[in-house]
């Protein structure tokens, strides 16, 4: 289910980002607007981005086997790197090109941008929000780092489509140089989508616990099941958009292993079932100390 809704959503993405890609850098180029062409290129980049998303999450979804016995989830971190990479990139690039533009004042030069460039910068906006907020339904739904990032990769285009479009309309009332200093705003505004994206990618690489109100209710769950005396040791490590659960319980010393047992798979069913995102939990079962008068 996750792995369809979020190739689903991926090609969705893929379709529109190349629908903008091919039309912003034309009437970019038509109008003579360095902005709407810079913004054309980044939506170029974002299909190689929604491309790198869904091979990320295809691999991710792979069942365990001899070589990766706890599976592949981490694959879809590893997506979200190579795609944070490649926005940065771009994001340098066009920043560079805006600033030399700037600094030789061939922005004079250059015809006025035509009307054809606000209407395309207002669809584009239109476009991206929903693009947004239906890729961040999914993304959470899923709980797919891929999907996230691909989603605030789309809500950055809003904010940088929206300065684009400033600067066009004040391109076009008599001020040359907005143009390209809107090409410059919506660089940086690609650069720090791809710092985010990064940061968000390794942080998920490392073995980090989960949120504490995540453990604090985890904890609830152990000590609600029947036969648990207590909680001796709680850990819990994030896999890339999974977590595993290592607990160690208390329980009556004197009775038999099979009833020890027992009290272990009902703590392991009961984590798993209320926790979709928990891959495997370890229960280990230790007797019970009372403590001395």
């Amino acid at each position: 289910m996750k792995k369809n809704l979020a190739l689903k959503i991926s090609y969705l993405n893929i379709f529109s980002n190349i629908v903008l890609a091919i039309s912003k850098t034309t009437i970019g180029f038509v109008a003579h607007s360095s902005a709407l062409l810079n913004d054309g290129i980044n939506n170029a980049g974002d299909v190689v981005s929604s491309i790198i998303a869904m091979i990320g999450i295809s691999a991710a979804s792979k069942e365990s086997d001899e070589d990766h016995q706890y599976g592949h989830e981490r694959l879809e971190s590893v997506a979200a790197i190579l795609l944070s990479g490649i926005i940065m990139v771009v994001g340098f690039g066009l920043l560079v090109d805006g600033i030399s533009t700037i600094i030789t004042g061939s922005y004079q030069d250059k015809p006025q941008p035509g009307f054809l460039a606000v209407v395309a910068a207002i669809v584009s906006i239109i476009i991206k929000q929903g693009m947004f907020l239906y890729t961040r339904w999914a993304g959470k739904k899923t709980n797919s780092s891929a999907l996230m990032a691909s989603a605030w990769d789309s809500q950055s285009d809003v904010l940088a489509t929206t300065g684009g479009l400033i600067g066009i309309i004040a391109s076009r009332i008599g001020y040359p140089i907005a143009d390209s200093v809107a090409a410059i705003i919506i660089s940086l505004f690609i650069i720090r989508v791809g710092i985010e994206i990064f940061r968000d990618g390794t942080y998920k690489m490392v073995d980090h616990a989960c949120p504490e109100k995540t453990v604090e209710e985890i904890r609830l769950i152990i000590l609600d099941q029947e036969g648990v005396e207590g909680i001796d040791l709680l850990r819990t490590r994030t896999f890339g958009s999974r977590a595993y659960v290592d607990v160690e319980i208390s329980a009556e010393g004197s009775q038999s292993l099979v009833d020890a047992h027992c009290i272990a798979e009902r703590v392991h069913h009961a984590i798993e079932t209320s926790f979709p995102q928990v891959k495997h939990c370890m229960v280990h079962v230790n007797p019970h100390k009372t403590k001395k008068q």
